[in-house]
């Protein structure tokens, strides 16, 4: 039985220990800031990438992966005749799957490429899945039709803390930021359809914190919980409050909470959360 080996992309999120074990291999982005180009989750940290976008004016641009990454990849992996599953952020907003796909029609490896629609832990939900079954010794059919079902099943909302990051992204203009600050405005935006969608704004993170409880609540009604994951940029007891209020109404304590990685907090800036969970 030919063996699938499973790849993705640094706006995963997946700890070391998690791709060593599970034999994932990452690609990562790149993020330049000034004269300075780092790679994403290689050679700079969060709290590092965060303390250096705050001494800037410009937001620092993201790149994603070079075919040429991808296809030197592809083509070492499957030399012992290996398939490759290659798991990437959404297409709406990075071009890194393309560039996936490009390699794989390049590749001399059989490689079957992904548009997870997610980032972050969401993005992690398929790729964990697809590394267990591939241990397991599943056909890729299998691994494909399970990957989608998370797909279909996940939600993910971001919050955002400042607007400062969003202006100079050119998401909203000076005046709407400026306004926003003065009320207080925080937006919270869902990730429907693999693009940002805003859906609310609230004038507080205990609303927030309110609004994305009530809409976690609604959505597993009837189901079973399998995966929460919580993503920061120094926004760690606004994490922590969803954890506590999930834990005292669900029971279910098995959240994860991390720094997100410097490609998604460029556009988010400090104080934001995304908030992402799969039920069945």
């Amino acid at each position: 039985m030919k063996k699938i080996k499973i790849v993705t992309d640094s706006t995963s999120e997946l700890n070391l220990d998690e791709v060593n074990h599970l034999n994932i291999h990452v690609i990562p982005l790149s993020i330049s800031m000034k004269n300075e180009t780092f790679l994403d989750g290689v050679d700079i940290t969060p709290e590092t990438f965060m303390k250096k976008m705050k001494m800037i004016s410009e937001l620092p641009k993201s790149s994603q992966p070079a075919v040429g990454e991808f296809l030197k990849l592809y083509d070492e992996l499957g030399k012992d005749g290996s398939e490759i599953l290659s798991i990437h952020m959404t297409g709406k907003m990075s071009g890194t799957v393309e560039s996936a796909r490009s390699a794989a029609k390049m590749s001399n490896s059989k490689v079957t490429v992904i548009d997870s629609k997610f980032i972050s832990k969401a993005l992690a939900f398929q790729v964990r899945e697809a590394a267990k079954l591939s241990k397991l010794g599943h056909s890729i059919e299998e691994i494909l039709d399970k990957i989608k079902q998370i797909r279909d099943k996940t939600k993910l909302f971001v919050v955002v803390d400042t607007l400062e990051n969003l202006v100079k992204g050119g998401r909203i203009g000076k005046g709407k930021a400026l306004i926003g600050s003065l009320l207080n405005i925080k937006p919270i935006a869902s990730l429907d359809g693999g693009e940002y969608t805003p859906v609310t704004k609230v004038r507080s993170k205990p609303q927030a914190v309110n609004y994305l409880i009530k809409q976690f609540m609604n959505d597993i009604n009837g189901k079973t919980i399998k995966c929460i994951g919580i993503s920061h940029a120094e926004g760690l007891e606004f994490a922590l409050n969803i954890k506590s209020k999930i834990e005292e109404l669900t029971g279910f304590s098995n959240i994860e909470i991390d720094y997100t990685t410097p490609v998604i907090s460029t556009h988010t800036g400090p104080g934001a959360i995304g908030f992402m969970y799969y039920a069945d």
